[in-house]
């Protein structure tokens, strides 16, 4: 028997924070405002996945909506997933947008 050790999902998400996690090995915090803007850049860095996974839980509720028009139980459970997906793309774009206002704000 052959196993994965990684799958392809999993080995590109650890390519995609490869450079973030080099540049916390070099970059070594000499004050407080450098530790906040090694914060800040891995928020930044991991913001765009999780508004994907957001927007493809939206999509897998759009995509069980329409393959299952006869109506029903499993119409209404697709219904609240593309509900919560909208949701959690709002929540996720809004605290985007109030980290660049604080950002911008208070200079890091």
């Amino acid at each position: 028997m052959h196993k994965k050790i990684l799958n392809a999902p999993l080995f590109t998400g650890l390519l995609y924070f490869l450079p973030l996690l080099t540049f916390a090995a070099t970059a070594q915090p000499t004050n407080f405002e450098g530790l906040i803007d090694i914060f800040i850049n891995l928020i930044t860095a991991t913001i765009p996945v999780i508004i994907s996974l957001a927007l493809l839980y939206f999509f897998w509720g759009l995509a069980q909506f329409i393959l299952n028009t006869g109506g029903g139980k499993e119409q209404e459970e697709a219904k609240n997933v593309m509900l919560w997906g909208i949701i959690a793309l709002f929540v996720m774009v809004s605290v985007w947008g109030l980290v660049r206002v604080l950002q911008s704000t208070f200079g890091f």
